[in-house]
């Protein structure tokens, strides 16, 4: 009930300002949408396409929330990319929707990480989503176009038709790779995390997995580095999927909560990988 409690109160804390947490990079438009990619290039180094959910009932959207308990302690840090289609003002205005120090020090530290990226953050900020895409400790996932609603009442934000949801993803594929993105993954994260049986149907040609979390981090908006840690330090279990930001302007405490989370569950036996590993070891290679 705890984790629960908290997973709602960040994710209300985190749409009802209107503030789309952006994600990780360093500093500083698209082409017309295709459905998500589900390979990496032949050239590539990966054996195999990356694993996948068979889908749900009725061919709906596989969600996934987090890997295997047991089977050894595995973890995946996950940042979203939060910029919204409407943010550009701000932008311009001098806001910053990247945190170059997170990334460094992910790096630094060694640390394997998923990035759910929306395409208005790509477009914003192409260089530094190269820079993530192309570096083989990071993997880029969608995070949608605009960062509206899936569904309605979700915290305050805009809300994307039904007949658009589709499109709004494979723009956000579009902006990828215009931004020079090589092998996006085949994962979708909802914008706030809400969905319904509506928003998974209509995702369904887009060939993605839906990707959630069991462990919310609390640093939307959070001042005390040490509470976030903290809250992540309780809540993380093997196979655990902990989403967190990584904006300087509205999760301006979360590379220093990771200073603290990163050492702390390597002490108790944690291996940090990317959420393609966890869904790999759920389900197999497909």
């Amino acid at each position: 009930m705890t984790t629960l409690v908290r997973r709602a109160a960040a994710l209300c804390a985190l749409a009802a300002s209107s503030v789309a947490l952006a994600a990780c990079g360093s500093t500083e438009p698209g082409e017309a949408p295709r459905p998500a990619p589900s390979a990496p290039s032949a050239s590539a180094a990966a054996p195999s396409r990356p694993p996948t959910l068979a889908p749900g009932p009725a061919g709906l959207t596989p969600v996934f929330e987090h890997g295997p308990r047991a089977g050894g302690r595995t973890v995946a840090l996950t940042f979203d990319a939060d910029m919204t289609a409407d943010q550009g003002p701000r932008a311009a205005a001098g806001e910053r929707f990247d945190n170059p120090g997170l990334i460094a020090t992910l790096r630094k530290l060694e640390v394997p990480a998923t990035v759910f990226m929306t395409g208005r953050w790509a477009e914003e900020y192409p260089d530094a989503a190269r820079s993530i895409g192309q570096d083989p400790r990071f993997e880029i996932a969608n995070h949608s176009y605009s960062h509206y609603a899936f569904t309605d009442d979700c915290y305050g934000l805009p809300t994307v038709p039904e007949e658009r949801m589709r499109s709004d993803v494979e723009r956000a594929y579009a902006a990828f790779r215009e931004a020079g993105v090589p092998d996006p993954m085949p994962y979708f994260r909802f914008p706030g995390g809400c969905y319904d049986k509506a928003a998974l149907k209509a995702l369904t040609a887009a060939g993605v997995t839906a990707v959630q979390w069991d462990v919310v981090s609390g640093d939307a908006f959070a001042t005390d580095a040490d509470a976030v840690a903290r809250q992540v330090l309780d809540g993380v279990e093997p196979g655990s999927v902990v989403v967190m930001h990584c904006t300087r302007s509205a999760a301006p405490v979360t590379e220093e909560a990771v200073r603290t989370i990163v050492p702390e569950l390597r002490k108790q036996g944690y291996r940090f990988v990317k959420v393609s590993e966890l869904i790999g070891a759920a389900n197999g290679r497909r």
